[in-house]
């Protein structure tokens, strides 16, 4: 629990010094449980981020960029309609919870002055954001409704009076002195980490283990010290905002955490700290919500042209060796005046045989010698067809495996927007039915958009993220002389550079692009491919986003997610 109370304070101090007396100009809501507002402050816009995702609620100043619905939700236009134009009067916590308010003042239809809370409580899958008419503590609606049927303490409803969540008995950790924490701590009963917790408000297991690791060998001399030296740093809101990676996964915190065994990035404020850590993750819980039916039909379509193969190799094998049946009708012919009608089998020399060893040939009864011998060669020409198509069988299947290859990586990489592309794709090839869409249906034949990063020099380079988009830019959007990437014989994205003679950093840097949008992208030493856009070519009857190319050159480079955000962030 990174985002615990002390990080909440120190959030709030940040946004106080940002955004407070901005004007609210936008509101969006891209996704179910977050919000955007826009506010200038400051002669710059801000975008401030709240978010009451199940598992990543938080509230934060962000660079990233968000793909708004065609039709706002409700809560947005409720939003739009209390808050917009209304200015950012103060932000504040609740104590040391995780709740945040933010107090607005505008004037509402009839020009009188109005007063709004927007209130943000980061609670796990209990998170929320509540607008509240100050005047009446009245709810006008929330995010996530709540009712007493679900939580009897409280209803978040429109129309319900807003009630803070249960307060718990716990000490404020800026208001204990080292008596007050001796008080609250059984040196006897272990685990002190926990008691921490259970102590005092505003902490977090993250937070009680860092004072424990400090503390070195934990007494009632050492705990007091370690514990009061945190909170003298949080209290001067000395902070040093910094990702620490463990062993199994990232974690971020106020300061470089010491009792995990990592390296620690440090970052110039907390909203770019939290840019960089929840970078992609929150995008990839949606799109895994979003597609979990189609990435499974993906893999069972995989799978089902695998099994093919398989199966069609051993029919191969067996008409392969179908020559037997030639053998066996040329020696009947052969043999013809020896052998009778009723026969159920003929020993024969085999003149093939260089030690002119003998073969028996199983006959029908009921056909005559010349019958038998062709019902022979009759299977052997059906067994020469044979290899011929399960050939052209096993061609095919094993395209439409690597096709759905390259769709299972797309889907492992892609946005939301990416996951509709593809789902339009496999319904323009017909391997799914077309959903019925609501609304507006005049959203057909738009250009894919595509993902875009500038260098380290300067130079633009563009990504695509699905075949959709890899047939536009390569095919359609690319000029013949700039430089075109791909992993080598690994399914992934197309990227170009828009120059036609770019520095060798920019192509290495175009390179990690290709790469980390692959499916080497936890891999080393990833091989990739460029050209010219002039040198690759989309074959005849090609499936999407399939190219052939040449007069390639090679670069090996190792996928980064910091230098692929640094290229985003350079936009």
């Amino acid at each position: 629990m990174s985002f615990d109370g002390l990080f909440t304070r120190a959030m709030t101090k940040e946004l106080i010094d940002t955004i407070k007396g901005g004007r609210i100009n936008k509101i969006q809501q891209p996704y179910k449980n977050e919000i955007i507002l826009v506010v200038r402050a400051n002669g710059k816009n801000h975008r401030l981020l709240l978010s009451a995702h199940p598992s990543y609620a938080r509230v934060q100043l962000t660079n990233e960029s968000h793909e708004n619905p065609s039709e706002p939700p409700m809560f947005c236009m409720l939003l739009r309609k209390h808050l917009e134009g209304y200015i950012l009067e103060d932000v504040h916590q609740n104590g040391l919870d995780r709740i945040m308010v933010f107090e607005v003042k505008g004037r509402n239809e009839i020009g009188d002055t109005s007063y709004k809370q927007l209130i943000v409580e980061i609670m796990g899958r209990h998170s929320n954001i509540t607008l509240v008419d100050k005047s009446r503590n009245i709810i006008l609606d929330s995010i996530k409704h709540v009712s007493f049927a679900v939580n009897s303490h409280r209803a978040i409803l429109p129309g319900q009076e807003y009630i803070l969540p249960p307060s718990q008995d716990k000490m404020n950790p800026f208001e204990a002195d080292e008596e007050a924490l001796l008080r609250r701590i059984d040196f006897n009963s272990g685990k002190v980490d926990k008691q921490l917790v259970a102590g005092f408000s505003g902490i977090s297991p993250l937070f009680a283990k860092e004072v424990i690791h400090h503390a070195g060998l934990v007494n009632r001399t050492t705990l007091p010290k370690s514990f009061q030296y945190f909170i003298d740093l949080l209290k001067d809101h000395s902070i040093r905002p910094a990702i620490t990676a463990g062993e199994n996964k990232e974690s971020f915190y106020l300061f470089p955490l010491q009792h995990i065994k990592g390296q620690s990035s440090l970052f110039s404020s907390l909203s770019k700290m939290l840019d960089r850590f929840y970078f992609g993750k929150a995008e990839r819980d949606r799109v895994k919500q979003q597609s979990n039916d189609l990435e499974r039909f993906i893999v069972n379509e995989k799978e089902k042209n695998e099994k093919k193969i398989e199966k069609l190799k051993k029919t191969l094998h067996e008409a392969e060796s179908a020559d037997k049946h030639q053998l066996y009708g040329e020696l009947i012919t052969a043999n013809i005046y020896a052998i009778q009608k009723g026969m159920k089998e003929a020993e024969v020399i085999n003149y093939y045989d260089e030690n002119g060893a003998s073969v028996v040939i199983p006959l029908d009864p009921q056909k005559t010698p010349s019958e038998n011998a062709q019902k022979y060669f009759t299977r052997y020409q059906k067994a020469k067809n044979a290899v011929i198509a399960v050939k052209e069988q096993i061609k095919k299947a094993e395209e439409e495996a690597a096709y759905f290859e390259s769709l299972l990586q797309q889907v492992e990489t892609a946005s939301t927007r990416d996951i509709a592309e593809i789902r339009e794709e496999l319904t323009e090839g017909g391997y799914i039915r077309e959903r019925q869409k609501r609304g507006n249906k005049k959203q057909q034949n738009l250009k894919p958009v595509l993902d875009r990063y500038i260098s380290s020099g300067g130079t633009e380079i563009l990504v695509g993220k699905n075949n959709k988009q890899n047939d536009y830019l390569t095919n359609k959007l690319a000029a013949r002389d700039e430089i075109w990437l791909h992993t080598k014989d690994i399914p992934g994205s197309h990227v170009v550079i828009r120059s036609k003679e770019p520095a060798e950093n920019t192509i290495l840097e175009a390179a990690s692009l290709a790469a980390y949008f692959s499916k080497a992208r936890n891999s080393s030493s990833v091989p990739v491919d460029f050209t010219q856009v002039r040198h690759v070519k989309k074959p005849s009857g090609g499936k999407p986003g399939f190219v052939i190319y040449d007069n390639q050159q090679t670069v090996y480079v190792t996928p980064d997610e910091e230098l692929v955000l640094s290229l985003k962030q350079n936009l």
